[in-house]
């Protein structure tokens, strides 16, 4: 039975995506490449600004230093962030069908300064009763391993069969899929084919039936967790302890 859903943030809960295509087309124009979305998109998405870099140079074959390089990136696409960031479409009527009916939290590698900006901008803390953990609170372990997955499960006390992740790309339905947890994946950002290996691919919020038997298949037998009641959850939705953030 699942009784915890966890959001990725960037492409299931916030519309950044268009905006870090801006920001690869500019950066590799700037040197004189081509970005070439199809083939480097999936390399790039769910991973740190550094590793994003080092995924970029190897690529391209391109010299420099990664965290300056990073810093590069970041400036890019900090304006864009400040000016268009906004909810992707269909989330916040989802959101407010479940929220008592699940525990739910967002699970996200966007960088710490961004995720600033999107917490002035949408007030994500609030939404999430400051359930929001991101790379910092793992290491820096990105998708494809499960690590961000397993330690929001942990956090929100439920066991990973007891979890729904949402996710809009290839390396992190990995992740929730080696982590123990069934998947939606949100085809916001890549092409439904890109998202097979989820448990169920649609195109919207309004696509999603949590009444469909494949959410409810685990029961108590070991694997699952009983479904608290809604006053219980509206409780743990607004007395829940914030997560540890990196500094920008």
């Amino acid at each position: 039975m699942i009784d915890t859903i966890i959001f990725d943030g960037e492409g299931v809960v916030v519309d950044t995506e268009r905006i870090w295509d801006v920001g690869q087309q500019e950066f590799l124009k700037r040197r004189g490449f081509v970005y070439d979305r199809e083939r480097i998109k999936p390399l790039l998405t769910g991973r740190s600004l550094v590793e994003g870099v080092v995924v970029l140079k190897r690529e391209y074959g391109f010299e420099g230093d990664p965290e300056v390089l990073a810093r590069e990136r970041m400036e890019i696409v900090r304006e864009l962030f400040e000016s268009q960031v906004t909810f992707i479409d269909g989330f916040l009527k989802f959101f407010e069908r479940i929220r008592l009916r699940y525990k739910t939290c967002i699970a996200t590698a966007i960088d710490a300064a961004l995720l600033q900006i999107v917490e002035r901008r949408l007030g994500l803390s609030q939404l999430f009763a400051n359930r929001i953990f991101t790379l910092a609170d793992v290491d820096f372990r990105s998708k494809p391993d499960p690590a961000l997955f397993l330690h929001a499960a942990n956090a929100l006390g439920s066991l990973p069969a007891a979890c729904l992740v949402i996710e809009d790309s290839p390396l992190g339905v990995e992740a929730a899929k080696h982590g123990g947890m069934m998947c939606i994946g949100l085809a916001t950002t890549y092409e439904p084919e890109a998202l097979r290996e989820a448990d169920q691919v649609v195109a919207s919020y309004s696509e999603i039936d949590l009444a469909d038997h494949r959410w409810q298949r685990r029961g108590d037998d070991g694997r699952g967790t009983s479904r608290q009641t809604d006053g219980e959850l509206e409780s743990m939705q607004t007395t829940a302890p914030p997560p540890r953030r990196s500094s920008p």
